[in-house]
């Protein structure tokens, strides 16, 4: 279990912001007011009395609960798809494997552009829904360390966001590297790590109601590249896109906590220039074309 506070994590919004005050991104003046808000912050009770303890739920059984909801609306998607249809876009149709393949969002992407589609996933009620979305798409239940997937057998290889859900790229990165033919290619997605070091995890409720987040693990972006380069791929291209436009200019400041299933997004509203300066410049997603050694 962990414990979310609130009034932890907005305390930890205003002590971001501060160090960019104090770095000289912002003046006397925003320094004051977030020393100001950190008062009313800390006396008041509704805050504190918010706080709740947190299930760490493994992926199988967090994803067959989101499985029902995760094709919502959701700005990551809207984030790395153009990103990921870019370097698609130049490059030929082949034998393409979608990597914790979902509900099959990126395999459709895949089918859509003339790949024969495999797809791997640890979900049941996932890959269910990839097959009735993807149905020429040859769908299978694996582990991402052992993809059951035959060595040098696709052309491409692409995984998103879902590498946070592992503790150790290596091994993934090696198995992606394994079945991938020589010259083939690799992308990845994933929730940016300052993003992850925010709290940005998936939330779920459990059936008895308790609320769980999705075991998520925060990797630096030279985490990703030792690993890349430890399994012998080349890096082609890395992308760090920013997140799209949220809290409109003169949008009401929220005034109370909203539910606990849109935390931890959901309580900038209560600070929002101290949001605003802890966020600035912190992107959205990392996103990583390598390619295999080869002709």
């Amino acid at each position: 279990m962990t414990y979310e506070s609130p009034l932890a994590y907005l305390l930890g919004l205003e002590g971001l912001a501060l160090l960019r005050s104090f770095t000289g991104e912002r003046d006397r003046e925003f320094a004051a007011a977030r020393i100001a808000e950190i008062r009313k912050l800390l006396d008041d009770e509704s805050l504190a009395d918010a706080a709740v303890d947190v299930a760490r739920v493994d992926t199988v059984d967090g994803y067959r609960i989101w499985s029902q909801t995760y094709d919502s609306p959701n700005t990551a998607f809207a984030v790395d798809e153009p990103v990921i249809g870019e370097i698609l876009d130049a490059l030929p149709a082949g034998t393409a494997l979608d990597a914790a393949c979902g509900t099959g969002r990126i395999a459709a992407l895949l089918a859509g552009r003339g790949h024969h589609v495999l797809g791997v996933d640890s979900s049941p009620d996932m890959l269910a829904q990839a097959r009735t979305r993807v149905p020429g798409g040859d769908f299978r239940l694996g582990d991402l360390c052992r993809l059951p997937v035959a060595d040098d057998a696709v052309d491409l290889v692409v995984c998103s966001l879902a590498l946070t859900h592992v503790p150790d790229l290596r091994p993934v990165l090696a198995e992606f590297a394994r079945v991938l033919r020589p010259g083939g290619h690799l992308l990845t997605s994933d929730v940016h790590p300052e993003r992850v070091a925010r709290g940005a995890v998936p939330s779920v409720r459990l059936p008895d109601g308790t609320p769980g987040r999705v075991a998520s693990h925060c990797h630096s972006t030279g985490d990703y590249l030792r690993a890349a380069l430890a399994a012998g791929l080349q890096v082609r291209r890395c992308e760090e896109p920013p997140m799209l436009a949220g809290r409109r200019s003169g949008q009401a400041r929220a005034s109370t906590p909203v539910p606990w299933e849109l935390w931890p997004w959901g309580l900038a509203d209560l600070v929002p220039e101290a949001a605003e300066a802890a966020t600035a410049r912190v992107p959205a997603e990392i996103i990583w074309h390598f390619r295999s050694a080869g002709s």
